[in-house]
């Protein structure tokens, strides 16, 4: 375990150095390969022995709380782990392959939240953000790709909302991803029997002003979204679609109603990274939203023509205007 604990050593604190935001392990016939994702770019780091890998993975279940025998079914743990007098909290994720399991490490930054300020490309859109802040009641939903920052605008929003306001604010969250200042945070383990459900009985008796749903992941945590928002407390989340428009659609599909949607969903922001390429904002990334409002959602759910003026191509194309950006 020591050597394989130096070789994982090795590699965070390499991952951590460059910024990294994942480490993926990708088994080869005869070798394994390293990668880091940084800036939203995935770079060969290193490539390691199947014995080093095999140690290395061993060790990772282990410390991570996952069953070390099993190789056939995919995995989830997580580890608490301190590098430089900082905190990191590394999400473990196993993927039976063809020669060997692979794994994924996503690193959180523990103490790094970001201001709201710093997460967006365009003024205009930033205000707009900040005027949900005043909104009391109904369902907003951050949704985007996978490493498309939903999460990090998520907790940046909700910072925001504690700067600004003495609100009660309760998170339900399956992992908790990062410590909130003066927010009550709640671990979902549905193997604990504290499913989400169970979660919001208790959260409403502790009389919440906002209550976030970590992630919109099935239909059943999307009709927990719902039945929370019509509680009459405003409820944040996050939820997998490629634009705004598709979240609707996404919705539907999970079976959400189309009444509930229009009566419960207040405003939609699909986010999209572009990596900046002005010298002041080198290897530095920002957001452009596509949005959606309570008239927007429902002109969609009633099929009318819709036009969203600041789409993502739109957007892209005023970033290269700008010089932002390379191309559009």
């Amino acid at each position: 375990m020591n050597k394989a604990a130096a070789i994982s050593n090795h590699i965070l604190q390499a991952a951590i150095q460059d910024y990294a935001s994942d480490i993926h392990f990708i088994p080869l016939e005869r070798n394994i390969l390293v990668y880091f994702r940084c800036n939203g770019k995935r770079t060969f780091h290193t490539s390691l022995s199947k014995q080093q890998y095999s140690m290395i993975v061993s060790y990772y279940k282990f410390t991570g709380k996952m069953d070390i025998g099993e190789n056939r079914m995919p995995q989830q743990g997580s580890i608490h782990y301190q590098y430089n007098n900082q905190n990191y909290s590394l999400r473990l994720s196993t993927l039976p392959a063809n020669h060997l399991e692979s794994l994924a490490i996503r690193i959180l930054p523990q103490q790094q939240i970001h201001s709201i300020e710093q997460l967006f490309l365009f003024p205009n859109q930033l205000n707009t953000i900040k005027k949900w802040l005043h909104l009391k009641t109904g369902l907003i939903l951050l949704t985007g790709a996978t490493g498309s920052g939903k999460t990090t605008t998520l907790y940046a929003v909700i910072k925001a909302f504690m700067e600004n306001n003495q609100l009660q604010t309760i998170t339900l969250e399956d992992p908790i991803e990062k410590p909130l200042d003066n927010v009550l945070q709640v671990q979902v383990n549905e193997k604990a029997g504290m499913t989400y459900d169970v979660g919001l009985k208790a959260a409403l008796r502790h009389d919440p002003d906002i209550i976030m749903v970590g992630e919109i992941r099935d239909q059943a945590t999307a009709k927990f979204a719902f039945r929370a928002s019509n509680t009459g407390h405003l409820v944040l989340s996050t939820l997998h679609a490629n634009n705004a428009k598709g979240t609707i659609h996404r919705l539907l599909e999970m079976g959400i109603k189309k009444i509930d949607i229009e009566h419960n969903l207040v405003a939609v922001a699909s986010l999209q990274l572009l990596s900046l390429n002005m010298i002041k904002y080198k290897d530095q990334r920002a957001a452009i939203l596509e949005i959606l409002d309570t008239n927007d959602i429902q002109q969609i759910l009633q099929n009318k023509a819709f036009t969203n003026l600041s789409s993502f191509h739109y957007l892209r194309r005023k970033a290269y205007a700008y010089g932002y950006i390379v191309a559009p």
